[in-house]
């Protein structure tokens, strides 16, 4: 008797152990890492992790798809918005996540990386009427005269139709229709093919178009509003040379993330 209460104590004290032993499993990988362009800022977002004991994510950023990623921030939400970045610059993002005991799961294998661009929103007039306020050069983000050596695109207006256009500045800048957008990032890359023969484009208010411009950089608009000789206007450039990228497609939460912090600020 004395034997079998021995190996019952024994066999309640190895379960025990069992079950109370050290919490060495990490969190799964987090997945769905994506990002959206911003001027000044990227946005990410990714799948929220199901563990019970998850503790928050750390996000790692690179400058490269391969080698050494820094920890920038840790965050108990499934979004960050990377403020400390640079208009231009590349850079490459991972997350992990980790639970109460401290385990960290591997890094996200997804390949994310984005490139910041300047953002904004301009009205131009009629350049028969008003030529000193018709042409825009996005690198400038300026607003110039239609026949101004820097102007990317101008604005006209059909007076006698009621038509609004916006003209390439010259032979070496080209412009296209993207169609109906809820949104500017609705726009994310700009395509090879697709571009105006003609030079110019009839503005819609809610249409998107994209230009690429003679010095080989890509920027796109998005008509507001459109008055009597005049038209508002969203816009956004890449500032770096060549890359087709203008913003990637974000998810819900990431949308209302843009909404919380548009005004900018530093991160919680």
């Amino acid at each position: 008797m004395k034997y079998v209460v021995m190996l019952l104590i024994t066999l309640l004290f190895v379960s025990c152990c069992r079950i109370c032993g050290p919490d060495t499993e990490p969190p799964a990988v987090p997945r769905g890492v994506i990002s959206i362009t911003g001027d000044e800022r990227v946005y990410l977002q990714w799948y929220p992790n199901s563990e019970k004991d998850l503790a928050g994510y750390n996000v790692y950023r690179g400058y490269s798809a391969v080698g050494y990623f820094d920890l920038i921030e840790t965050v108990s939400t499934e979004y960050f918005v990377d403020y400390y970045v640079t208009n231009g610059v590349t850079y490459y993002y991972a997350v992990s996540a980790f639970d109460e005991a401290g385990n960290e799961s591997d890094l996200s294998p997804d390949l994310v990386y984005d490139t910041p661009r300047p953002e904004g929103t301009d009205m131009l007039r009629n350049y028969i009427t008003d030529p000193n306020e018709s042409g825009f050069d996005f690198s400038m983000e300026s607003v110039l005269h239609y026949d101004d050596s820097h102007t990317d695109i101008y604005y006209e207006y059909d007076t006698t139709y009621g038509v609004h256009y916006m003209n390439c500045a010259d032979d070496s800048t080209d412009i296209q229709d993207f169609g109906y957008t809820d949104d500017l990032d609705d726009i994310n890359y700009a395509p090879e093919q697709g571009w105006s023969y003609l030079g110019w484009v009839e503005l819609i208010v809610g249409h998107g178009y994209i230009v690429w411009t003679r010095d080989d950089h890509f920027a796109k608009f998005r008509i507001i509003e459109l008055g009597n000789g005049w038209c508002k206007f969203d816009w956004a450039y890449q500032v770096d040379k060549g890359n087709r990228e203008l913003a990637l497609p974000p998810g819900e939460k990431l949308n209302q993330l843009k909404n919380n912090k548009k005004e900018g600020g530093k991160n919680d």
